[in-house]
């Protein structure tokens, strides 16, 4: 067993003990070339549930700013956290008054808002599941609702909410539940449907934290569907342990939340753990503020999220890269702008996907003379399994591709699977299982009890266990060429991004049981917006410099096909949290693979 504690001793923010943990892993070998890498650190004592942070802070803090969101004539809606607290205890009074049938969860199906938090808040101080399901199920094109109606049928809710009954009425319609239907606005034009102001007025009785008082670690606080890959979701079981252990987790790590109260300008949605967890539950552990982002990561709507920064000033700030990208031209052109976005920042992480490095050196570059010390880019890894955070990258990264070092009570087992180093997952922040399907649940875990998350990973100096993990892609992605070949799809998908930067969002890696590599091309919008003649040359080029660099086979892609579009999130080629899903772009654009390798060669096809 051998244990390092990183020699480099940074001045500062990085550098300072009491507000960051000090980069440190303990190694300890198995047979058969694996081993089990974790922090030298043990994880301390959490709270029993979710909803003690919200007492703490009501009961604390009462008057400070808990949670807000764009208000309809400009300016913010503010919740302190005491009227959070009333709000929440009058909900989960109402909820209880309902006698809502047992076992069904609380089912969200709207984005992100006040009223949304506070049911979620509710449900769980009375010992009731919640699960917040991407709003985009409800709004796809031609009103085809069979994906969100079969979602509903295999939670079976007891309550199903939404904001707005015009939007999210003509989906629940024809769902045939047996649940109890609620809308923050336009109830009256639904059947049967209740407002949520008739809970909100709720008077709360001694029954709310007799409830609460029931909770126990194990119990269910949330339900979150699984991305999907094979096209049909798993629901995971969240329970109170896994939720308070991570946060604890991270307070071990990030120890300056302890001291500096978070505030977050947040758009990332709550029914992914990224969001709905890992952001949300930061401040409900610290007691800080966020503010609800109603932009996105989209052309249009990115705008909102720009203005929303000239009068927000987050500590911490939390994106996928598609995001930043998309941010970069307004912080470019507006250096006023970026010295109040990145002048105070503690952190900008990024999740979700990997940091393509061009984007990462224009965002070194904005943020470089607004900033008496270089920017904090930082990172972590998990899953919707996992709480989702094991590792976190707690110091100065020169680069994408490291993803950390296990956190206090996390373990990671490394074990060897087809050239590559398998990555499994112990700890107290680990699922029970799938809710109603034990056979996916015993397929998750190993005989020993490890979770198989599906990842692969390595130590990028084996020589020093605190070196960090480095991200080496999904196990069940990767695929041999004819040669024999094992071609690594998520280091070559990064590789091949930064290579064809800016024009390119993402690639799909082709070329299972085919003689070489090729790639379907996702332009970006402002790519479409160009001649086709200087797309396909500027990506000839990239071709060609990943040729020059004489990889071989397994990281040099030959031929390259530029798609009209962008990939949909509503057929689920890409998740919430921005991260491409391979294998079902796969399967939904067979007939553009074949015209990769057709025969005679199809005239689309772009060669180096």
């Amino acid at each position: 067993m051998s244990s390092r504690t990183a020699p480099d001793a940074p001045t500062g923010f990085l550098g300072d003990p009491a507000l960051l943990a000090p980069r440190a892993a303990l190694r300890e070998d198995l047979p058969d070339g694996a081993f089990v890498l974790r922090s030298p650190e043990p994880l301390q004592p959490f709270v029993r549930c979710v909803g003690e942070w919200l007492e703490r802070w009501a009961r604390e803090t009462p008057e400070a700013p808990a949670f807000a969101e764009p208000a309809a004539g400009g300016g913010w809606t503010v919740l302190s956290w005491g009227a959070l607290r009333q709000r929440v205890g009058a909900v989960a009074q109402g909820l209880l008054d309902l006698r809502l049938a047992p076992g069904g969860p609380l089912v969200v199906l709207s984005d992100n808002s006040l009223d949304h938090l506070v049911l979620l808040l509710a449900g769980m101080h009375v010992g009731r599941a919640v699960c917040t399901v991407s709003s985009g199920y409800c709004r796809l094109a031609g009103g085809d609702y069979a994906r969100i109606h079969g979602i509903l049928g295999k939670l079976g809710p007891a309550l199903v909410y939404a904001g707005d009954a015009a939007v999210y009425g003509p989906a629940l319609a024809g769902a045939g539940l047996d649940a109890v239907v609620v809308f923050s606005q336009g109830a009256e034009g639904f059947a049967g449907a209740r407002a949520f102001d008739s809970l909100v007025v709720t008077a709360e009785t001694p029954a709310v934290m007799q409830a609460f008082a029931a909770i126990t670690p194990d119990t269910h606080a949330k339900y979150l569907l699984t991305s999907g890959s094979t096209g049909h979701p798993k629901v995971v079981i969240n329970t109170h342990r896994m939720l308070c252990a991570n946060q604890q987790m991270l307070a071990q790590t990030l120890r300056f939340l302890a001291r500096e109260k978070p505030v977050l300008l947040d758009w990332l949605p709550w029914s992914h753990t990224f969001g709905g967890n890992h952001n949300t539950h930061m401040v409900l552990a610290h007691g800080g503020t966020m503010y609800i982002d109603d932009g996105r990561p989209m052309p249009g709507l990115v705008d909102k999220t720009i203005a929303h920064l000239r009068e927000v000033q987050p500590t911490v700030y939390f994106n996928v890269p598609r995001g930043y990208e998309m941010m970069l031209p307004a912080l470019e052109a507006d250096p006023a702008l970026a010295a109040r976005f990145l002048g105070q920042l503690r952190m900008l992480f990024y999740a979700g996907a990997g940091m393509p490095e061009p984007v990462w050196r224009r965002l070194e570059a904005v943020a470089a003379p607004v900033r008496s010390e270089p920017l904090w880019f930082s990172t972590s890894w998990g899953a919707t399994e996992t709480s989702p955070a094991i590792s976190f990258a707690n110091w100065k990264l020169d680069r994408p591709g490291v993803i950390g070092n296990p956190m206090p009570g996390a373990e990671v087992k490394f074990v060897p699977n087809g050239g590559k180093l398998e990555m499994r997952i112990r700890g107290p922040h680990v699922f029970p299982g799938y809710r109603g399907d034990e056979a996916a649940t015993r397929a998750g875990f190993d005989e020993d009890g490890w979770y198989r998350i599906g990842d692969a990973g390595y130590l990028q100096d084996e020589a020093d266990p605190a070196s960090g993990i480095v991200f080496n892609g999904r196990v069940t992605e990767d695929f041999k060429l004819t040669s024999g070949t094992w071609v690594s799809v998520g280091t070559l998908r990064l590789k091949v991004v930064s290579a064809l930067a800016p024009w390119v969002q993402d690639v799909v890696v082709t070329g299972h049981d085919r003689d070489d590599i090729g790639l379907l091309v996702f332009l970006t919008d402002a790519a479409r917006r160009e001649s086709a003649a200087a797309m396909a040359e500027h990506v000839r080029a990239g071709l060609r410099a990943l040729k020059a660099e004489g990889l071989g086979s397994s990281a040099t892609p030959v031929r390259a096909l530029l798609l009209p579009d962008g990939p949909s999130m509503a057929a689920g080629e890409i998740t919430d949290k921005g991260y491409l899903n391979q294998r079902l772009a796969l399967q939904r654009r067979a007939d553009d693979v074949a015209a990769l390798y057709a025969v005679p060669a199809d005239p689309r096809v772009l060669r180096p």
